[in-house]
């Protein structure tokens, strides 16, 4: 009798794996508005910050082959809204104050970091700008859908 170690598929996602997937994300009413399954697939180590942590929660226990639509409440996804992160600025604090629609995507100097934090304005009025730094799809019914292609061991 010959004992079965491994097979493609045994090892679940988890703590020290690396997952190679396709996914998309709708919104509740089915609307599409991000995908891998046009291009490359999505590789991220579980815990490295690349995803939400409702989102890799949603995935822990999947296979290789295994192909799930997983519906994520607001805090499980991009978070609730939140007050705090919509801020009105003094509109001389922007090189092309001429030029602010509501709508707009903005990159600020994110403090403490070198990178940059997207903010949304919202409106903008002859002394100020009013900025929403929540994430695009902050408190909204997403629908996560995912194709596991791959599962290993780091």
């Amino acid at each position: 009798m010959t004992k079965l170690i491994a097979r493609q598929g045994d090892l679940a996602i988890g703590p020290g794996t690396r997952v190679t997937l396709h996914f998309s994300i709708h919104l509740a009413g089915g609307e599409e508005v991000d995908t891998t399954r046009r291009g490359k697939p999505a590789v991220f180590v579980v815990g490295d910050g690349n995803l939400p942590e409702g989102f890799e929660k949603a995935l822990a226990g999947l296979r290789a082959g295994d192909d799930e639509r997983i519906a994520m409440a607001p805090a499980d996804g991009f978070g609730l809204r939140k007050k705090e992160n919509i801020r009105t600025l003094p509109r001389a604090d922007f090189a092309s104050a001429e030029d602010l629609v509501p709508g707009m995507m903005i990159a600020f100097a994110a403090a403490g970091s070198t990178g940059e934090l997207p903010g949304v304005v919202t409106s903008a009025s002859a002394d100020t700008v009013v900025v929403d730094f929540n994430h695009p799809l902050a408190g909204r019914d997403l629908v996560f859908d995912v194709t596991i292609l791959g599962v290993e061991a780091v």
